[in-house]
C-alpha cells in the first residue's frame, strides 16, 4: 500500500499556511522579550525524536477484552507501513522498536530494506518472556528469568540472546528486558532468591551484548503479579543495573509507578548515577494505563523534561537517554494517538527549553520557592504549538497531522487491503 502522497499533504498544508508565518513571528517576539531565541529552540526541537513501539500501531485492549480495529496490521511489514505514515506526517518518530516474537519475520535484511525505504530505522529491541508462545517447551506462568526451574530460566535467557542477534541484523543498539515475574500471594515466592536468580539470568544476557550496545532494565510495580514483582521499582532496577555493569541502565516507564510518586525526582537520581537508560512515554490515571502521553498529567511530563534539559544544559557525563512511546489504544485510531503523543512529547521538550536556567538556579540557591515555581510555570504555560507546526512543515510533514491523516483516507484504504481481524481475546497487545 502506497504511503500518503506528498501532494495530499501539501494540499492540506496550503489551507493552514496563511496564518503560520504571522503566528510564528508573534511567538518569536514574545520569546525575545524573555531573551529566548526562537530559532535556536526550533533547531533543537527539530533534532529531537521519539521511537514508535511496533505493537502500538495495533489495537490494544483491557484485561477482559480486545476490540479489533479496521485495517489493523497483519504482520511486521504492515506495522512498518503504519509507522512510516506517522513519521511522514508528524516528523518526530524516525525509529521503531520491535517486540520479539510478535515481530518475527523470515528475512531480516528485507525488513531493514523496507524500513530504509520508509525513512525509518530501529530502536531498542524488546524480548517477551511474559507470555507463552506456541510450541514453547517450558511455561512462564510462574516466572521466566527468575523461575525456580533452571530449564525455564535457560529458555528465557536463550530468547533474549536470540533478540540480541536479531537486533544486530536490523541495526538496533539496545535490548529492553522486562519480566512479569513475581507473586500473587504472600509466601508464594522467596524474594531474595528470586532476585538472585534474576541477576544470574541477566548476567548471561549482559555477557552477550555487543560492545556498543546497552541493556535497558524495566521495572513495574504490579501486573501481572499483584502482590510482588521481582523488579518492582527503580531501586531494584538500579541495584540490578549496578550489579551487571556500565552497559546496564534503568528504563523509566511513566505508567510503572505508584500513584503520586515523584517521577522527575527518580529521573534526577538516575541521571546523577549515570544509570538513566531512557523512557517509555505514556500516561496514567490509576496504574499502568498506557494512555496517550500527556493526556492526564501534562505538567508531570514537562517536569520530567525539565530535569532532562537541565542535565543536557549542565553537560552531565554519559547523559544519553533513549526516548520511546509505549501505549495501548483501545478506543482511538492508534496512528492518530501516536502522532498526538509524539507532538506532546515534543511540546514538553520545547517548553522545558524555555526555562530560564540562570534565574531558576538563582531562585533555588536563594530558597525562593515561589519564584522557582513561577519560572517553571511560565515555560509550561507558553503555547508552542506554532513552533511545532513550523518544525513539521520545514521537515516536509503536516502542519496538522491528524487532520491530514483523516483527509488522506489512509485508514479506510488499509481496511480495504488488510483482512479484518476476527479474534477478540482478552489482554493488552
Amino acid at each position: 500500500m502506497a504511503r500518503i502522497p506528498k501532494s495530499a499533504i501539501d494540499a492540506h498544508n496550503d489551507g493552514l499556511l496563511r496564518h503560520l508565518a504571522e503566528d510564528y513571528g508573534r511567538l518569536g517576539e514574545r520569546l525575545a522579550r524573555r531573551n529566548i531565541d526562537i530559532e535556536r529552540v526550533r533547531e533543537q526541537v527539530a533534532r529531537f525524536g521519539v521511537a514508535i513501539p511496533s505493537w502500538g500501531v495495533g489495537t490494544g485492549g483491557t484485561r477482559f477484552a480486545r476490540f479489533p480495529g479496521a485495517g489493523e496490521p497483519r504482520h511486521v511489514f504492515d506495522k512498518l507501513e503504519d509507522c512510516g505514515v506517522i513519521q511522514q506526517l508528524a516528523r518526530a518518530t524516525p525509529k521503531v522498536s520491535l517486540h520479539i516474537p510478535w515481530d518475527k519475520c523470515g528475512d531480516w535484511s528485507e525488513l531493514r530494506q523496507a524500513a530504509d525505504a520508509l525513512g525509518l530505522s530501529f530502536d531498542a529491541i524488546n524480548s517477551n518472556t511474559f507470555s507463552d508462545q506456541k510450541g514453547q517447551a517450558h511455561s512462564y506462568k510462574f516466572g521466566s528469568l527468575t523461575h525456580t526451574d533452571a530449564a525455564t530460566r535457560a529458555q528465557a535467557v536463550a530468547h533474549n540472546l536470540e533478540c540480541i542477534e536479531i537486533g544486530r541484523k536490523i541495526g538496533s543498539k539496545a535490548i529492553t528486558v522486562w519480566v512479569g515475574d513475581g507473586s500473587n500471594f504472600p509466601g508464594q515466592q522467596h524474594f531474595r532468591r528470586a532476585f538472585e536468580r534474576y541477576l544470574e539470568s541477566t548476567r548471561q544476557i549482559y555477557a552477550a551484548l555487543p560492545g556498543d550496545w546497552r541493556m535497558f532494565l524495566e521495572h513495574k510495580i504490579c501486573e501481572p503479579a499483584f502482590y510482588s514483582t521481582v523488579i518492582q521499582d527503580w531501586g531494584s532496577s538500579f541495584l540490578a543495573a549496578s550489579a551487571l555493569g556500565s552497559k546496564a541502565q534503568c528504563l523509566v516507564d511513566l505508567g510503572h509507578h505508584a500513584p503520586n510518586v515523584n517521577i522527575e525526582l527518580i529521573v534526577a537520581r538516575l541521571v546523577a548515577a549515570g544509570k538513566l537508560a531512557g523512557f517509555h512515554f505514556n500516561d496514567s490515571k490509576y496504574g499502568d494505563d498506557d494512555l496517550d502521553a500527556g493526556s492526564v498529567a501534562p505538567y508531570r511530563l514537562f517536569l520530567v523534561f525539565n530535569e532532562l534539559v537541565a542535565a543536557a544544559h549542565e553537560k552531565v557525563a554519559g547523559f544519553d537517554p533513549a526516548y520511546m512511546l509505549d501505549q495501548s489504544h483501545n478506543v482511538t485510531d492508534p496512528i492518530e494517538s501516536l502522532m498526538t503523543s509524539a507532538a506532546q512529547v515534543q511540546r514538553s521538550y520545547a517548553q522545558a527549553l524555555l526555562v530560564d536556567r540562570a534565574a531558576l538556579d538563582a531562585a533555588q540557591e536563594s530558597n525562593d520557592a515561589l519564584m522557582a515555581s513561577q519560572l517553571l510555570k511560565a515555560a509550561f504555560q507558553t503555547d508552542v504549538d506554532v513552533l511545532l507546526q513550523r518544525v513539521r512543515l520545514d521537515a516536509g510533514g503536516a502542519i496538522d497531522p491528524v487532520g491530514a491523516y483523516r483527509a488522506s483516507g489512509y485508514r479506510r484504504q488499509a481496511a480495504e487491503e488488510r483482512p479484518a481481524v476476527q479474534e477478540s481475546g482478552g489482554g493488552i497487545v
